[in-house]
């Protein structure tokens, strides 16, 4: 059977350039622009994009959930409410770590966790 991977994400984002900055102010991401209605996400561990649309993806309608890792999680929190993100389930425990989940700019809902 030939091997098969998860290689690029694509999320869609309706404020393109506020959840740039965003990412950019919180983690230190990159992006290359394609357009007005595209941008590619650099330095984020999975390549992946930013597409322009007003849909959001949520765990509460459906949407695969976007984990993102870190050592320092009370300080990745920190950095997610100081570039305007929203917490929107604080630090908790979960078998294996820790995590909260916050969503960014254009209303998309991620995680971080640590161990």
């Amino acid at each position: 059977m030939a091997s098969v991977s998860i290689n690029y994400v694509e999320l869609p984002a309706s404020k393109i350039e506020a959840t740039k900055k965003f990412f950019a102010d919180a983690f230190g991401w990159s992006f290359v622009d394609y357009g007005p209605d595209y941008a590619a996400i650099q330095g984020a561990g999975l390549d992946g994009g930013f597409y322009r649309s007003d849909l959001k993806a949520t765990t509460a309608n459906g949407s695969a959930l976007v984990v993102l890792y870190s050592a320092e999680l009370e300080q990745a929190q920190q950095n997610v409410e100081n570039a305007g993100g929203t917490v929107i389930k604080p630090i908790f425990e979960f078998p294996g770590g820790r995590r909260f989940h916050f969503t960014c700019p254009s209303g998309n809902e991620y995680a971080i966790w640590s161990e």
